[in-house]
């Protein structure tokens, strides 16, 4: 299983994609806020969204799965 990972801690400020989307790497599936700016989190990998860890508002560390991909 694939999983995409908060790259720096922050707050989750928007979750770009839905279970079921197909991302390829590169596409920008979250937007995290730290230290006042905006860090999009791009998919490392091709996949399908199978499961959303995080929400909007949620804090998140670095390492953190926000997204699981099969």
């Amino acid at each position: 299983m694939k999983h995409i990972e908060a790259t720096m801690a922050g707050t989750v400020l928007n979750i770009l994609v839905q279970e079921g989307d197909n991302v390829k790497a590169g596409d920008t599936v979250a937007l995290l806020e730290s230290m006042k700016m905006e860090i999009p989190i791009e998919s490392n990998v091709d996949g399908v969204v199978s499961e959303i860890k995080a929400g909007s508002g949620d804090f998140v560390n670095e390492g953190d799965v926000l997204i699981v991909l099969d």
